[in-house]
């Protein structure tokens, strides 16, 4: 496995800023059952109380943000499928980055601001938070000290390339290749 340097990073920024504005696909849903797990999914189910049915994020959310209700501001991440597919070949790979739904489509702060919602396949519909989805550890470990710089860099975090967190605020099921819309 050989790991993403800055320069093919910064190489491919025009790529990443072309990410459709308006509308894109649904490419790839994961869900994390336990730390360290990931299954790719053909279908899976949004619903308000447990975010990605079957996730482990309700588990990993502290009693503390449980009682405040910030934990809902991570209730389910989303990441550009353009910057994962830079940095892994296969979804398998592509899902160690730890979100659940990848798209195509642009997450930058200019066209998803804090309140701004998507909506995914036909009825679920996420509201984009304002708590910041940086690069961790994990994210470094398996990417790469480059891919992290970049992420987490001033334009990383301006474009959101390594995704942001949101709110479920309508249910549904939702497919791989699922239209993803940014809603008016």
């Amino acid at each position: 496995m050989s790991l993403v340097t800055t320069t093919q990073l910064t190489d491919a920024l025009d790529h990443l800023r072309a990410a459709p504005h308006d509308e894109g696909p649904l490419v790839l849903v994961v869900r994390r059952p336990q730390r360290g797990e990931r299954e790719l999914l053909d279908e899976a189910t949004l619903n308000l109380e447990h975010g990605l049915v079957g996730d482990g994020w309700l588990d990993r959310a502290t009693d503390r943000a449980k009682a405040a209700g910030t934990h809902l501001q991570a209730q389910v991440t989303v990441m550009s499928a353009r910057m994962v597919a830079l940095l892994a070949d296969t979804p398998e790979r592509r899902a160690l980055a730890g979100d659940q739904l990848y798209v195509d489509l642009d997450l930058s702060h200019d066209n998803l601001p804090a309140g701004a919602r998507i909506a995914v396949g036909d009825t679920a519909v996420l509201e984009v938070s304002a708590r910041p989805h940086t690069g961790c550890a994990k994210f470094q470990a398996r990417f790469g000290d480059d891919a992290l710089a970049f992420v987490n860099s001033d334009e990383g975090r301006h474009l959101r390339l390594r995704g942001l967190n949101a709110r479920l605020v309508a249910p549904g099921v939702v497919h791989p290749g699922d239209v993803v819309r940014r809603l008016p």
